[in-house]
């Protein structure tokens, strides 16, 4: 597989889509939008992108989530189950296997490991002020019996 690092032209365009990616990680992102903020279509901006930055685009965003993730576990009060959804997960399943994967211990080990000692911001401060967006709300089930 013979590929090589974007043309300098296409950098520009690279880097805008990967700083958005950087930006709003924590919003549901595919390869289309992340294409079109490139202004290329998506198999040539995934080609380009891979080659220049050595991970695909998922993967790149997969790591800024996660390192994201480390962030609040180790300063944060926040559940593992708010900590998944805060950096952009809807699955609990997708995160912590994601967050095995790159880290090499499960989220709850790496939160008692390097959390225990830090001081901790309290998880609601994070979300009245809007550092982090309260995303689990709109994913949780509604109480048994009210309208759905």
């Amino acid at each position: 597989m013979g590929s090589t690092r974007a043309p300098d032209h296409a950098l520009v365009q690279l880097r805008r889509a990967r700083d958005h990616a950087d930006r709003h990680f924590a919003e549901p992102l595919d390869l289309e939008q992340l294409a079109s903020v490139a202004a290329l279509s998506k198999f040539h901006f995934h080609r380009l992108f891979t080659a220049t930055y050595g991970r695909t685009p998922a993967e790149h965003l997969a790591e800024r989530r996660i390192e994201r993730a480390q962030d609040l576990l180790r300063a944060t009060n926040l559940t593992v189950t708010e900590v998944c959804f805060a950096v952009g997960y809807s699955s609990l399943g997708s995160f912590s296997s994601r967050f095995t994967r790159i880290v090499g211990e499960t989220p709850s080990a790496y939160q008692r490991r390097y959390g225990r000692d830090a001081p901790r911001i309290p998880g609601c401060h994070l979300f009245m002020s809007g550092v982090i967006e309260r995303n689990c709300a709109s994913r949780e089930k509604p109480p048994a019996g009210s309208p759905s």
